[in-house]
């Protein structure tokens, strides 16, 4: 297991694999995803792997396959050159958004990740709107936040610490930093706070520097970087793909393609843990039905008019709650046609086996 170790297995993954599995497969952790194959190791090399017929076959929805980051039951063989993946051990976390586009279901980004870096550059890229959905996906995943302030060289101190202020104001208990990768402010700091057997991921739009910054930490320019469009102040998607990537010191660590649609689906959770002073706002109207649109005693409202709740904050909660809402009705709906769907496809064979 020593081996195992030096990827992240620990106690927790040791409590949830099953005994009968193990005494017939491996245990392996997912490096990365490449539409249909997959990229696993058990702590020494990358092996090519497919899935097993049967795990294929009896997933249900994206999050019943593996993504970056999972811990699997594997066979493997012709001298661990090739394997067959047939289960995965129970998760620890599952960081995922709603699919972009008009199709309604989950994209899966990471599993059993313990810390996200959401990077957010302090020049034009800067969004807190979108700092708050970033964090609501988080939290909901029961993931640690870390926000990660980049580019401080390009704009003045004064203006770097009001910006901190500002994230601070948004989750007061989550830790901001700033930093550069052209000066390397606050770069062995980063550093610092990997942790061995640790997994962490880095989100954020393109052109924040994520890239870079994993370029910096690994050491060397291992990574594709691209520069930011002057016209548009966006950068271009370097990342195509979530890669597990092993660390010096024992750290692992997840780039991810950059996000500039992301929307979520069933964060409840995770919403009311972003907008926590919203919530126990609520807690204190009035009325206990309160909609907290005109009525007189609405704690919401009242925090509004004194300044003490922005009202862009608050409208991007109640944007949020409403989709979360909307997308998890219309997956279910298309849960229950693709389910009705199956049943008919089975009904019809077994129609065609008695003729």
């Amino acid at each position: 297991m020593d081996k195992l170790e030096s990827i992240g297995y620990g106690e927790w993954c040791r409590t949830q694999v099953d005994t009968e599995k193990t005494a017939t497969h491996e245990v392996a952790r997912v490096i990365s995803v490449h539409k249909d194959s997959y990229v696993v190791t058990k702590g020494h090399g990358d092996v090519f792997a497919e899935l097993s017929g049967n795990l294929f076959y009896m997933a249900n929805s994206s999050s019943d396959l593996p993504t970056t980051g999972d811990w699997i039951y594997a066979d493997f063989y012709d001298n661990d050159s090739h394997a067959i993946i047939h289960g995965i051990i129970p998760r620890k976390t599952l960081l995922k958004r709603k699919t972009a586009g008009k199709l309604i279901d989950f994209q899966l980004i990471a599993a059993n990740i313990d810390v996200a870096f959401i990077i957010q550059s302090v020049d034009c890229n800067l969004n807190l709107r979108r700092l708050e959905r970033y964090l609501v996906m988080v939290n909901e995943s029961k993931i640690t936040p870390i926000i990660l302030l980049s580019k401080c060289d390009l704009v003045s101190q004064d203006k770097v610490e009001k910006i901190k202020n500002d994230v601070l104001r948004l989750s007061p208990q989550t830790t901001v930093l700033a930093f550069s990768n052209l000066s390397g402010e606050n770069i062995n700091t980063i550093k610092r706070s990997l942790q061995r057997g640790h997994t962490y991921c880095l989100l954020g739009s393109s052109g924040v520097g994520k890239t870079t910054l994993l370029n910096r930490i690994v050491g060397s320019e291992q990574y594709e970087t691209q520069t930011v469009s002057k016209k548009e102040g966006k950068g271009r998607h370097t990342t195509t793909s979530r890669e597990l990537i092993q660390l010096e010191n024992g750290a692992l660590l997840i780039d991810t393609p950059g996000m500039r649609e992301l929307g979520n689906m069933s964060v409840d959770i995770g919403i009311d843990e972003t907008f926590s002073e919203i919530v126990e706002l609520a807690q204190h109207c009035r009325f206990g039905n309160c909609s907290h649109t005109s009525e007189k005693g609405c704690a919401i409202l009242t925090a509004i008019e004194e300044g003490e709740l922005a009202e862009q904050r608050y409208r991007n909660y109640i944007k949020m709650k409403n989709e979360s809402a909307f997308y998890e009705m219309s997956y279910s709906q298309k849960r229950m046609k693709d389910k009705a769907f199956g049943k008919l496809i089975k009904s019809v064979k077994k129609s065609k086996n008695r003729q």
